[in-house]
């Protein structure tokens, strides 16, 4: 059954919505009536309402009401019988706008909000890591290299996990340590964490950040 364009029209003059003041199952029922999206310059209330619900098509099932006052839109007929019963549209509101409608529509609408919020506030939190690979230099050819990386490893801190290790040449001999870590951005901080390593004066001469990557 296709709506009624022209008293769906004359009615969304005045109001936002089919029933109350938030989108409702009315809402729902009266828009899948709709074959196609409304002129613009022949009902501009209806097209203006009909880009609105759409923007709820995800959520259509879940909104709250019932669908019983939309159906006073479906079909080029459907308001005579209202008529012969009730007399002019104009005299008589069909779409509770009196106090008692009014208050349950701000119920729903404070419910739907305090729904919003318990979830969003329950959403899990990304936790943004990154991949950081680390340069140790040591001070010469000399230096003991398993007891180098043995004192960058003590480090430990909360949101830090050392990872793969490799000795590269350098020259002359010397070999530098790159180890491969991930730390949680929030909790570790690069810089202090060279800072930590640099305090192995009798192994470290330098660090350098070859390399970093988001997670």
């Amino acid at each position: 059954m296709s709506a009624n364009l022209t008293k769906l029209e004359k009615h969304l003059a005045t109001r936002s919505y089919v029933e109350g003041y938030t989108p409702s199952q009315a809402d729902v029922l009266v828009f899948k009536a709709i074959s196609s999206p409304p002129d613009s310059n022949a009902n501009p209330h209806v097209a203006r309402w009909f880009n609105h619900i759409t923007s709820y098509l995800p959520e259509h099932e879940s909104l709250a009401g019932s669908s019983t006052a939309g159906e006073a839109f479906l079909g080029g007929d459907s308001g005579a019988a209202a008529d012969a019963k009730g007399g002019d549209d104009d005299e008589i509101d069909l779409f509770g706008s009196d106090e008692e409608d009014d208050a349950e529509a701000e119920k729903i609408k404070a419910q739907r909000i305090a729904e919003y919020n318990v979830k969003k506030a329950n959403k899990p939190k990304t936790i943004a890591k990154s991949v950081v690979t680390m340069d140790v230099k040591p001070w010469d050819d000399e230096t003991d290299m398993v007891a180098l990386e043995a004192a960058v490893r003590s480090v430990e801190q909360d949101g830090l996990v050392w990872g793969a290790s490799k000795l590269v040449a350098i020259g002359y001999g010397i070999k530098k340590l790159q180890i491969t870590l991930v730390v949680e951005d929030e909790k570790v901080s690069t810089d202090e964490l060279q800072e930590k390593i640099a305090e192995f004066e009798d192994y470290v001469q330098s660090t350098d950040i070859a390399a970093m990557q988001k997670l």
